[in-house]
């Protein structure tokens, strides 16, 4: 028995050890994709995919695995400086964001299924728009100490990276998280198939087709989104939603569509604005329909216990009902008796 106790704790750090890996490898590859999105100094962008990432690690795998969100963060930032110590602090708060956001959810209750719609809303408001502050702050704000920008470009790089951390969680996060929780796939049937191929090809096409006109016509993708988040729940929600961000950010890169006369600021305003209905839109719909479901299930669980409940009371039904009908059959033949006496 105490020989197991080495092999038992052996397994757990070496289990521990492969997560720290996993995230730290995952983490780097999708930064290097990342920073081909970027409009600031090369490495600030509006979709910043290992935030989604991070995140997802932490509340899948638990908070052991931070180290490997910081040595990511490293490997992805040491080739563009600016310091040593710059990039030693931007690692630190690529870290501490999803941490904190992690930690928060955590006391929240949150549930990574994402079928409850205060866990939508978690995501969406403490983990994306309040958690990722923290690390927007200490990357804008190293950049301008270390000299690389001007004090007056913090806001504009600070709203940027922002936007891209944000986007990271909102985006990416729902796919991982759903796509590990979810087996929807094997019980779909071929035209169920059919309709998903649909939906995937028809909102990617609409996508691309609104993103190339200069006047506003991203609003025509939100039909879409509802069809996926009504008919598939969350993880249509979470894919098409996926698509559409994607593919409106980098049309927002190439300053292509609705994006190419407006400036840094305003382009990360609309791309926030757009994302953040977008994804609310999508995942809020999917949560409400599977609220809905899993309260018809309770009342059809409900009724059906009631009927079972009704039918192990049939014995004492007909017991009663036949010593009632005896009672009254003895009062009736007892009442002319009573009559005759009078």
């Amino acid at each position: 028995m105490l020989a197991s106790v080495p092999r038992q704790s052996a397994r757990g750090y070496v289990v521990a050890g492969v997560e720290v890996l996993v995230v730290a490898i995952a983490y780097y590859l999708v930064a290097v994709l990342g920073l081909h999105l970027a409009l600031v100094r090369g490495q600030v962008t509006p979709l910043w995919p290992p935030t989604g990432v991070a995140l997802a690690g932490l509340l899948l795998r638990g908070i052991r695995c931070w180290p490997g969100i910081t040595v990511g963060a490293l490997l992805a930032n040491v080739a563009m400086g600016p310091s040593v110590l710059g990039v030693v602090a931007i690692a630190a708060g690529n870290t501490l964001a999803p941490v904190c956001a992690c930690l928060l959810l955590d006391r929240l209750g949150f549930r990574v299924e994402l079928r409850r719609l205060k866990d939508v809303l978690a995501l969406v408001f403490v983990a994306a728009l309040a958690g990722m502050l923290i690390s927007a702050t200490i990357g804008a704000g190293t950049l301008v100490l270390a000299g690389v920008l001007p004090a007056d470009a913090f806001w504009a790089t600070w709203s940027v990276w922002w936007t891209g951390d944000a986007m990271g969680v909102l985006v990416v996060a729902p796919v991982l998280l759903v796509g590990v929780s979810w087996r929807w796939a094997v019980r779909m049937s071929a035209w169920r198939w059919v309709e998903a191929a649909a939906l995937v090809l028809g909102i990617t096409a609409l996508t691309l087709v609104v993103t190339r006109y200069s006047v506003s016509l991203l609003f025509l993708n939100f039909p879409l989104l509802v069809w996926a988040a009504l008919r598939f729940r969350q993880a249509g929600a979470a894919s098409c939603n996926l698509i559409v961000s994607a593919l409106v950010v980098l049309a927002a890169v190439g300053r292509q569509g609705p994006f190419a006369s407006l400036d840094l600021l305003s382009t990360m305003i609309t791309l926030q604005a757009f994302n953040g209905s977008a994804t609310l839109t999508a995942l809020v719909l999917a949560a409400i329909a599977t609220e809905r479901d899993e309260a018809q299930r309770a009342v059809r669980v409900t009724v059906s216990q009631l009927a079972e409940a009704v039918r192990g009371l049939e014995p004492h039904r007909l017991l009663y009902n036949s010593l009632s009908q005896r009672v009254l059959s003895e009062h009736d033949r007892s009442a002319p008796t009573s009559r005759e006496n009078l």
